[in-house]
């Protein structure tokens, strides 16, 4: 099939894990053009040259720590207008170049309108949708309760009425909308490569924004090593060590380390998950998204959830390991494997050779996804 797969430039998390995916889609014999943004654009076209077309995108505009609403208001209002200029030349280069059957969004606006605009099927492949079209098992604070609100309606607003959602997910919830699908989440080629060993350092990882303090605060705890990525710095402060960037440095070091403390992003929490490690998440403020992972990995016993990084949240963080990796011991992921399966399924059925296997249940209520997890 001819497929267009959108690809949001906010953050690489989006575009390392649609790199896996039509990594197989081409593997499959489809051909494949992707629209993206920004530094998702850079990293798609390096991996498949010729095939990415840049497009205007969305962006968060931040406040201190935390995601500023009217900033990131201001900044999409000031920028629209030549954006959509610039995105419907891409409609014409498109139609000219590429005749599309099929719409495949990483929670991605451009190639959503297109498949309106085209009368063509989409399907969602993302791990923000669980917000709408699951019933959270976590109690949502009243702190919280307006972020939970702004994200169920961006989310709801965000490719309605698609074909199918596929969404990633580390934890189990029961559905409440029709045409979906739980698979775990999806893993890069690098990851699955790994060999986890349980080191004496912790790794730290911090995105967005800086802590200023953070070198000092983990000073305070001298009996433990930490390995610090986010400040792009290579500097040695005794027990913390600041990394530079580097993807096979961050892989190593994650997957030879005893702890992983981040923030909520989904991308590194699933990868810590998979490779069994005990994680203390710090979500950025305002960002449901993330408070909702970090949530989850309490309740799920795989580690702790604090509002900000202090000496005696890391100390309890650290105190409670064994306990998290008696649980992470429990999680159950055959790579991408069940992605991959039903994702074709879905495909042979709109290509008209499908086989006898039926489509995820279209009931609402559709209460357990199709991969093995703890409870």
């Amino acid at each position: 099939m001819n497929i267009l797969y959108g690809v949001p430039g906010e953050g690489l998390g989006h575009a390392t894990r649609s790199k896996v995916v039509i990594g197989h889609l081409l593997a499959q014999g489809h051909q494949v053009c992707v629209v993206s943004s920004s530094r998702a654009y850079q990293m798609l076209a390096a991996a498949f040259p010729g095939r990415v077309h840049e497009i205007r995108g969305f962006h968060l505009a931040y406040k201190g720590l935390a995601v500023s609403k009217a900033r990131t208001a201001v900044l999409t209002l000031r920028t629209a207008p030549d954006d959509l200029r610039v995105n419907f030349a891409k409609y014409r280069d498109l139609l000219c170049d590429f005749k599309p059957e099929l719409i495949i969004s990483d929670f991605e606006s451009f190639s959503y309108l297109f498949a309106k605009l085209h009368r063509l099927p989409i399907i969602s492949i993302d791990n923000m949708q669980i917000i709408s079209r699951a019933k959270l098992n976590v109690t949502v604070p009243k702190s919280e309760r307006g972020n939970f609100q702004l994200a169920q309606s961006i989310v709801r607003a965000k490719l309605p009425r698609s074909r199918h959602y596929f969404v990633t997910t580390f934890f189990n919830l029961p559905l409440c909308k029709p045409d979906t699908t739980l698979v775990p989440p999806i893993i890069r080629p690098e990851i699955l490569a790994a060999k986890p060993t349980k080191g004496q350092h912790v790794l730290v990882y911090q995105s967005a924004t800086t802590q200023q303090n953070l070198v000092p605060l983990l000073q305070q705890l001298p009996d433990q090593e930490f390995r610090v990525y986010g400040f792009n710095k290579e500097e040695d402060h005794g027990n913390v060590q600041l990394r530079a960037f580097s993807e096979a440095g961050f892989i190593a070091d994650l997957a030879s380390s005893r702890a992983v403390v981040t923030n909520g992003g989904f991308s590194l929490i699933s990868e810590a998950v998979f490779l069994q490690k005990p994680i203390c998440a710090i979500p950025i403020p305002a960002q449901f998204e993330q408070w909702l992972n970090a949530a989850e990995v309490e309740q799920m016993g795989y580690g702790r959830h604090f509002e900000t990084i202090t000496a005696d949240n890391l100390r309890a963080f650290l105190y409670g390991l064994a306990g998290f990796e008696t649980a992470l011991a429990s999680y159950q992921q055959q790579g991408n494997d069940v992605l991959f399966a039903r994702l074709d399924a879905e495909l042979a059925l709109l290509s008209g050779h499908a086989s006898s296997t039926p489509r995820s249940t279209k009931a609402k209520g559709s209460v357990l996804p199709s991969f093995p997890m703890p409870h």
